[in-house]
């Protein structure tokens, strides 16, 4: 089953009540998590928890802090926009440096 259609089975198939929890079913649950991908924890028949796999949670995180870049570099554009752009030239003057100097400096790349 691909875990990226999203369907009222794949629904249903997600949801796990917290009695399972309170039975002993833990690794069950756990392990069906690492093959579907998520579990969503209902107490009362409401939800109160989602459980993912760490692959998928690693990929959120990673969604996310690209959302996070882009709104900031959107939030810089427009800036710049309205205040105007500071051309290289300005800021090498400023900083008292000019592009040679940029040359000699070791950057490391991740």
């Amino acid at each position: 089953m691909r875990k990226d259609i999203i369907s009222l089975k794949n629904i249903m198939d997600s949801i796990v009540p917290i009695t399972r929890f309170n039975r002993g079913e833990a690794n069950k649950i756990f392990e069906e998590v690492s093959e579907y991908g998520t579990k969503i924890v209902l107490k009362n028949n409401v939800p109160t928890c989602v459980l993912v796999n760490p692959e998928r949670y690693e990929e959120m995180v990673e969604a996310l802090e690209d959302y996070a870049l882009y709104f900031e570099a959107e939030k810089r554009m427009k800036s710049a926009e309205e205040e105007g752009f500071i051309s290289s030239e300005k800021v090498y003057e400023e900083l008292k440096i000019n592009e040679e100097d940029l040359n000699d400096v070791d950057v490391e790349i991740e």
